[in-house]
């Protein structure tokens, strides 16, 4: 078993050798490499000098911690704005390339050879064929032939092409929607899979002029590889630290605040089983419907918590959505089979509490840290709460953090389930507000409670970005699951958000009407 001090000096160790590897495999990919490497240094900067004093034996306060994130927010803004600067040179070089190759083009006689059967060269085939032989040269772009059978997909009824830009190892066709964005895309999919087979995936999406755009890309690139060699080393020193904050916080539970014995772990081991049943129904639910929609997920990367056990676990989308039901459908499916699963116990738990079965001794104050759970708690234990303190069943604080590590993820940020059920329901754009708007909270609610900005780094270094794009964008939710999702994100604001004073004390939860610091 790890001991404490191991912990942080594993995570240190762990994260130069992450540091390490980036550095040897941007390298590769020149300034642009390099630049994001340094973004991904200055985002762990804080962290490492954190862990690295903790490891010499010197801790730093709340207040040197946050300008330390502060100087790295600004570190990352400014090398973000470098990266911006250098893409955009190396678009402009690539452009005026293109450029040049098409002038070169324009050059030659207008006309069609007849011996080749070739078109004439201003015509639309001969300029994406033409653009398509330049990318060819510059990003291993589709050949000219596929060009011409996907050009070929397109027409009046479906989705009328006014422009063909190179883009990545395929091409981004503007143009025109002639139909309802569902019927639109299986027609175009299935025309593009009768040409190609399944060499090429198509998207549709909203451009940056908001209007429907779309994007052809080879499969191979469209899928991403998340279980690397060194991301599943990272996973099983996840799953061991995981191991040890719910084993840790399980003996707290059961009255050995600190563990001096490594028998004594085996007191908390009916709380981390516990723990560990809500978060594998949590992976189980998400992907029995990933596999639903033929969906591939990476490997759970667990998020080891010493207040709560666990802050649950991510998992990275390795394969094309199909469309914004498929994502809502993945988001929503662990929030409820957990959520749930965690309501039941903290009922039972209340219930059990009520009648006489409780072990644990608690300041009765600690239930104003929820709408949620202070207002269950009023119900099932009535005037019991007026006292300082409150034995209350184990069960009552595996459901209530079952409850709180569902409500931290949904969360409408990122790559949570919040921020995946929120870019279903209104789109990207929202989504990006919400996730932004977020993390300010987060920020403000650290004077509050710490554990404020431990979640929102990890949102801010592992979790912000939104889900690429999927297949078919454009289509909107049904009206049910729009409510559903209104729902889920209700339930978060009230298993997250505290009881105010005034309300505390006229519900009489706790005898000193006020937050427990």
């Amino acid at each position: 078993m790890i001991s404490t001090p191991l912990l942080p000096i594993a995570v240190f160790i762990l994260t130069l050798a992450l540091l390490g590897w980036g550095y040897f495999r941007s390298r590769k990919f020149g300034k642009l490499g390099l630049l994001s490497w340094l973004q991904f240094v200055a985002l762990m900067s804080p962290w490492l000098v954190y862990f690295g004093l903790f490891v010499s034996g010197v801790f730093i306060n709340f207040t040197t911690l946050l300008f330390l994130l502060l100087g790295s927010t600004i570190a990352y803004v400014a090398i973000s704005n470098q990266l911006r600067k250098a893409v955009s040179e190396e678009r402009s070089a690539i452009e005026q390339k293109l450029k040049h190759d098409l002038d070169a083009a324009s050059d030659r006689p207008n006309s069609v050879d007849n011996s080749t059967n070739k078109p004439p060269v201003n015509s639309p085939i001969a300029v994406a064929m033409s653009q398509g032989k330049t990318q060819l040269k510059l990003f291993k772009a589709l050949p000219a032939e596929d060009m011409k059978l996907i050009q070929g997909i397109f027409g009046i009824e479906t989705y009328s092409v006014t422009e063909t830009i190179p883009y990545q190892e395929g091409a981004i066709f503007k143009g025109n929607l002639r139909g309802e964005p569902d019927v639109v895309h299986k027609r175009l999919t299935k025309s593009l899979s009768d040409r190609l087979s399944d060499k090429y995936n198509l998207f549709l999406v909203e451009g940056q002029d908001r209007k429907p755009v779309v994007i052809v890309l080879p499969s191979r690139v469209s899928n991403v590889d998340n279980n690397t060699i060194p991301q599943r080393i990272l996973i099983w020193v996840l799953v061991v630290a995981n191991a040890y904050t719910a084993l840790n916080l399980g003996a707290l539970v059961a009255g050995i605040p600190v563990v001096q014995e490594p028998q004594q772990y085996l007191a908390g081991l009916p709380f981390a089983i516990g723990l560990g049943i809500i978060l594998g129904v949590r992976e189980l639910a998400m992907r029995l419907m990933a596999k639903k929609y033929k969906v591939n997920m990476s490997l759970p990367f667990l998020l080891p918590s010493s207040q709560l056990g666990s802050f649950g676990a991510f998992s990275r989308i390795s394969s094309p959505l199909p469309h914004r039901l498929s994502l809502f459908d993945i988001a929503i499916a662990p929030a409820l089979a957990s959520g749930v699963l965690s309501l039941l116990m903290l009922l039972v738990g209340l219930r059990l509490s009520a009648i006489g079965m409780g072990s644990i001794d608690i300041p009765s104050q600690i239930f104003q840290a929820s709408v949620l759970a202070g207002t269950l708690a009023k119900l099932f234990l009535g005037d019991a709460l007026h006292t300082s303190f409150i034995s209350i069943h184990p069960l009552v604080v595996l459901g209530w953090l079952g409850s709180a590590i569902t409500a931290l993820n949904l969360m409408p940020a990122g790559q949570l389930d919040g921020g995946r059920i929120v870019q279903s329901i209104y789109g990207r754009r929202t989504a990006s507000w919400t996730t932004v708007l977020t993390l300010i909270f987060l920020v403000i609610a650290t004077v509050i409670n710490p554990l404020a900005l431990y979640w929102g780094g990890i949102i801010l270094i592992l979790l912000r970005d939104l889900e690429r794009p999927m297949l078919n964008e454009l289509s909107e939710l049904d009206g049910d699951r729009e409510a559903l999702g209104v729902v889920a994100l209700f339930w978060m604001l009230i298993t997250l958000l505290p009881l105010t004073s005034g309300v505390a004390e006229r519900l009489g939860i706790g005898s000193g009407g006020g937050l427990l610091p």
